[in-house]
């Protein structure tokens, strides 16, 4: 067998497996430097759209080149996970939490299925050296999904899917096996920028650009200090997290509900209204987003975001 075909072979292996774990796309590219990102990437830190995010600006290097997180990488494999909800229970009459985090934190539920994925390439192609990644490293992985072939970036800075919309994760596998490349496709936003006319903080200045430190997701989840009162009466009962760029795009109407029961919301939070959240324990916090990635904002800052959210 020829290096391609064996190339072809083991990449089609990776895919059907990934498949029956319960991914929804898996693409291929070739681990090297993403020089078109460089210039992106040093003039949003630079304006300091990563806000508090100091982290951002961490690794520059290994953001941009995944053979500087593994040695002698050769491919990167990237994967998406539907998470999109059968009932969407942020409601309007009640504060709302981001459609990720209504069930258990993917970060966990997705890196399990990461592993046995590393382990059947191990038995049925041999022994890799590769690290998996959910959010957990500096890895530019939209930009690395839209060479893969899995989507392309919207004007909302998400990666967008033909058949899914953005309601996805994405994880992946940076391994030194060579693989058979997927190619990018196109983009299919068009004249479209009803996500930079939904956003409520002005936080899509221009096309594929988010500037973070504005952000409703940023403000609720990442931000530990107060909210600044520039923001107040604008966060839309937004209390964990923000789909508002989302829940206007018109890819997302090819939205379907996912399979994955570790991301049911809980029983109680599509009963909650605003009185009870208004009036939430931190027993009942813990008890309703004990394995959630809810949790990142502790009691005490879901609280903040209550109060905040209550100021018309």
């Amino acid at each position: 067998m020829n290096k391609k075909s064996q190339k072809e072979k083991n990449a089609a292996l990776i895919k059907a497996e990934a498949k029956r774990l319960g991914f929804s796309e898996c693409g291929i590219a070739k681990a090297r430097f993403l020089e078109e990102e460089a210039d992106f990437l040093e003039e949003w830190l630079k304006n300091g759209m990563h806000g508090e995010m100091s982290y951002m600006a961490n690794h520059f290097d290994k953001r941009l080149d995944p053979t500087k997180l593994v040695e002698g990488a050769k491919s990167v494999v990237m994967l998406s996970y539907n998470y999109f909800p059968e009932k969407d229970v942020a409601s309007e009459d009640t504060y709302k939490v981001a459609k990720y985090a209504y069930g258990e934190d993917y970060h966990y539920v997705i890196k399990r299925k990461l592993k046995d994925l590393v382990k059947y390439i191990e038995s049925e192609i041999g022994e890799v050296n590769g690290r998996v990644f959910v959010d957990s490293a500096p890895v530019m992985e939209r930009a690395w999904a839209k060479q893969a072939g899995l989507g392309w970036v919207g004007k909302h800075s998400l990666l967008l899917n033909r058949s899914m919309g953005s309601f996805f994760f994405l994880a992946e596998l940076i391994i030194d096996l060579e693989l058979e490349e997927d190619p990018p496709i196109k983009d299919y936003c068009g004249t479209c920028t009803r996500c930079i006319d939904a956003c409520p903080t002005d936080a899509i200045p221009q096309k594929g650009v988010v500037d973070g430190s504005k952000c409703i997701s940023y403000l609720t989840i990442e931000l530990k200090d107060s909210i600044p009162q520039e923001f107040e009466g604008k966060m839309q009962d937004w209390i964990f997290g923000c789909d508002i760029c989302q829940d206007v795009c018109p890819w997302n109407r090819f939205s379907k509900p996912h399979q994955e029961e570790s991301f049911n919301a809980h029983e109680k939070l599509g009963d909650i209204n605003k009185k009870d959240w208004e009036e939430l324990t931190e027993d009942v916090f813990k008890e309703v987003f004990r394995k959630s990635a809810v949790k990142r904002t502790k009691y005490e800052g879901l609280m903040r975001n209550i109060n905040f959210a209550k100021k018309r």
